[in-house]
């Protein structure tokens, strides 16, 4: 898999993990285009990181990973430590994200990037969470990746959905602080 500056990115291998394809993850990037460079990236369900390496590669200052497979949070510090420059920083936890969002509690991302297993039971929890623990900055983003089959873009406590993009069989819902 390659990224921004045709970086080469390593994945597991079999279908554990289902990294965000290049048409998508461009289409985010170019949405957000003005926004990444210094900006504080979480990546939910990080699979093999490449949300949070191509935020990397566009300048975040800091990037924080949460993906549940320990085998998975291996690829993710490799390709994160290969990318970063002085003056960034990063951050993985390793572990189920409606736990592990408790563990930053306190903290604030303008970006926040949620790619859960397409038929999982997330959707709902992770953007509450979320929104009660205050993740999102006031200026922030929220985008959640799915399959416009299998969940629909909803309203959110706290959160306004502020725009919706289909690509194939893979959407993206953005959110912002409710106003």
């Amino acid at each position: 898999m390659r990224i921004y500056g045709n970086r080469l990115l390593k994945t597991l291998p079999g279908q554990a993990t289902r990294p965000t394809s290049a048409r998508v993850r461009e289409a985010v990037f170019n949405i957000w285009q003005g926004d990444i460079e210094g900006c504080r990236w979480l990546d939910l369900c990080a699979g093999n990181g490449s949300m949070g390496a191509e935020a990397l590669c566009r300048g975040a200052d800091r990037v924080v990973g949460i993906e549940q497979s320990g085998r998975a949070i291996s690829i993710i510090r490799q390709n994160w430590q290969g990318i970063i420059r002085p003056g960034q920083s990063m951050g993985v936890l390793r572990g189920d994200v409606r736990q592990k969002l408790n563990d930053l509690a306190g903290e604030q991302f303008d970006r926040i990037y949620f790619d859960p297993p397409y038929r999982s039971d997330l959707y709902e929890a992770v953007p509450c969470a979320i929104a009660r623990l205050q993740l999102l900055c006031d200026t922030g983003e929220l985008a959640i990746e799915h399959d416009p089959k299998l969940w629909k873009a909803v309203e959110i406590a706290g959160l306004e959905r502020v725009r919706h993009k289909v690509y194939g069989n893979t959407a993206i819902a953005f959110y912002q602080i409710a106003q």
